[in-house]
């Protein structure tokens, strides 16, 4: 018989007992001299005997008779190198290939050799650790596919190397790693698939630490429409099961799942209002720590925000001192594709909460090929009020206030789920255990949580900074896309590697008793405002500013300096004054040195407010009168106020088009399986 062929107890059976009454005289073999230790080769390299008959090839040994020497293209490049470099005692981590799901005798051999062993029963693999000095003859048998080496350097996420996150996790000068660790994130979505190896840590727990469906499907353990376990997953998944191709940016962080959009992905703004309630009323409850909370959903804002329940309940999350992260919404190109602005969703239309577009990274670490997607919601906010002789007022405020990845992302998928059932474009189809299962999914919904995850390493990194802090230093260290305005982008791209520096050395004050405006908050010369995203690819500048109501600010002692504005209570844009047709710095809140812009501009890559003038200030004051419906507006189109899709329901993204966003994105270069 072929004895490739025999999988049920033949020779495979037998070479595998062999081999396992080996390693025992290898261990002892290699303790005593490299001499005993070549012997012992000799003697494992004929381990195999074969049958009568069996037509194998055979060489001498001192052992008798081989059948076959190990395929060197059994075993990677990089596996092989690493043989080469060090002795054969020592235990090399490996990702092992198999044909099919491991035997018992190979489950028995594998956990002698290495101990622990991890089975990735969808991707049919074990990562364990192996002596260098048998990883060859193991590479032979037949179960084995390939053999990998899982580098202690392991294969970075997309986001973590393009965020940042991933230089941030051992940054020079942290004492301990950067993962989120200790800080929680309320993601209010549409449920959590608990089970999902996305969620579990190191030591194999979950990192859900409570679940509640505010629904009535009573619902705390699936996510039945699919897209809240993606959006946990891009704030805080754990990729260790995937080789860190998926990693979350804060993939330690304690979960909170607050359920709110039902199992067809909406439900009424009341649900979304009793989670909120439930992380102001649990807001001081050490097992959770809720620190931040993610809004990936929205509906198109039509009253203004002041007087929109939904802005109204942020704004009392943030003034307690919880940063609360909201997607813009997925309404920037009409149904001909003709670029739009005023389409911001609530509550991200909300001043304190932090908003969030999004970026097309093409699928590639480096980030100097980066631009804001064609669907991105842009601002200004057109949610409104009516005078009594039925004027209409706009907030017109600029928003987002930042950009971050959000095109063809690949995160955790629920399964079963609608999303993914419904749009055979979403799954990635590479994993048939319904705990590892990855999918695409596109939109700000994607990127607000790529922001939650910053803001909770940025927390991890410096505990004491209250939620406007949190948004400065965000905004602050951001990439300024050339060629793009800050109705798109805000400030810029989330730099991840800025901000956490940023944040170290940042020093707000303990207590407001006795501190003088303009104290300083960062001792000595604050950091160089330039990063290079991933280390040795893209150098870029901050954008060292901050999105205000009708304009953008920046100055070096927007950090250096304190800032009244920056505490708990205040909006940033308290520090400044909207006159009628320009912005102006208030002296009570702002210390000198701060420079507001005369407009909003069209990027040239440097630092926020640098560039050729866009759309004037004075069109986004005067009472909010000024921009009327349909304007014109140089590369597009200025909406209206805007179709509230059904009267009452909150969606995961507002209308038709959106929701089609979610499933395509921009067709482009995306991020590689």
């Amino acid at each position: 018989m072929d004895r490739k062929t025999d999988h049920n107890g033949g020779q495979s059976a037998r070479s595998l007992k062999v081999f396992l009454n080996r390693v025992a005289d290898f261990r002892r073999s290699v303790a005593r001299t490299p001499l005993a230790y070549l012997a012992l080769t000799a003697i494992t390299i004929g381990l195999i005997l074969p049958e009568a008959g069996s037509g194998a090839s055979a060489t001498a040994s001192a052992a008798g008779k081989r059948i076959w020497i190990a395929n060197s293209g059994k075993l990677s490049e990089s596996l092989k190198q690493r043989i080469a470099a060090v002795p054969p005692s020592s235990p090399i981590p490996v990702v092992v290939s198999l044909r099919s799901s491991p035997s018992s005798l190979l489950g028995s051999l594998l956990d002698q050799l290495g101990g622990l062993v991890n089975n990735l029963v969808g991707l049919k693999m074990v990562t364990t650790q192996l002596p260098a000095g048998l990883i060859d003859e193991l590479a032979g048998l037949d179960e084995i596919d390939m053999i990998d080496f899982d580098s202690e350097m392991r294969s970075l996420g997309h986001l973590e190397a393009t965020t940042g996150a991933a230089q941030v996790r051992t940054q020079a000068g942290t004492l301990t790693k950067l993962d989120g660790t200790g800080v929680g994130i309320a993601i209010i979505d549409s449920g959590i698939d608990v089970s999902h190896k996305a969620f579990t840590s190191r030591s194999g727990a979950s990192r859900i630490v409570f679940s509640r469906d505010f629904t009535g499907e009573n619902r705390t353990t699936d996510d039945p429409y699919g897209h809240g376990t993606h959006v946990a997953a891009t704030a805080a998944g754990f990729g260790d099961p995937w080789q860190g191709r998926y990693t979350g940016v804060a993939p330690n962080a304690k979960i909170i799942n607050l359920r709110v959009l039902n199992s067809t992905g909406s439900g009424p703004k009341s649900n979304v209002l009793a989670a909120l309630e439930w992380v102001y009323q649990n807001r001081g409850n050490s097992a959770y720590n809720i620190r931040v909370v993610n809004m990936s959903l929205g509906t198109p804002a039509l009253s203004r925000y002041s007087d929109d329940a939904l802005c109204r309940a942020v704004r009392r999350l943030v003034d307690a001192g919880i940063v609360v992260v909201a997607a813009a919404g997925n309404n920037g190109r009409n149904a001909d594709g003709q670029k739009v602005y005023g389409q911001i969703h609530t509550p991200g239309n909300e001043p304190s909460a932090i908003t969030v577009g999004a970026a097309n990274s093409f699928g590639t670490d480096a980030r100097d090929d980066d631009a804001v997607t064609s669907y991105s919601s842009r601002g200004p906010t057109r949610s409104y009020y009516t005078d009594t002789a039925g004027v209409k007022h706009y907030d017109n405020l600029v928003k987002p206030d930042l950009v971050a990845p959000g095109n063809k992302i690949i995160a955790a998928q629920s399964d079963p789920a609608l999303l993914p059932s419904q749009n055979p474009q979403m799954p990635t189809n590479l994993y048939a255990t319904a705990n590892m299962k990855q999918m695409y999914m596109n939109g700000s919904s994607v990127a607000a949580p790529v922001v939650a995850g910053a803001a909770a390493l940025v927390l991890q990194a410096n505990p004491r900074l209250t939620p406007n802090m949190v948004k400065l230093i965000l905004t602050y260290s951001a990439q300024p896309l050339a060629n793009q305005n800050a109705f798109e982008q805000g400030a810029g791209e989330l730099n991840l590697e800025g901000a956490v520096r940023l944040a170290k050395a940042y020093n707000p004050p303990i207590s407001l008793l006795g501190i003088t405006l303009g104290s300083q908050t960062i001792g000595g010369t604050p950091p160089t405002p330039r990063s290079t995203v991933p280390a040795g690819d893209t150098t870029f500048n901050w954008a060292q500013g901050i999105v205000l109501h009708h304009a953008t600010a920046r100055g070096v002692n927007l950090i250096t300096r304190y800032q009244r504005a920056f505490a708990l209570g205040y909006l940033v844009n308290d520090g400044f004054y909207d006159n009628a047709s320009s912005v102006t710095v208030n002296s009570s809140m702002m210390s000198s040195g701060i420079m507001v812009s005369d407009g909003i501009m069209v990027s040239d890559g440097t630092i926020l407010g640098n560039g050729a003038m866009f759309f004037s200030d004075n069109l986004l004051l005067g009472n909010g009168i000024m921009v009327s419906d349909g304007i014109m507006v140089s590369d597009g189109i200025m909406v209206s106020d805007g179709i509230m899709v059904s009267d009452g329901i909150m969606v995961s993204d507002a209308t038709v088009q959106a929701a089609s966003t979610l499933a395509n994105g921009d067709n482009s270069s995306q991020m590689t399986p």
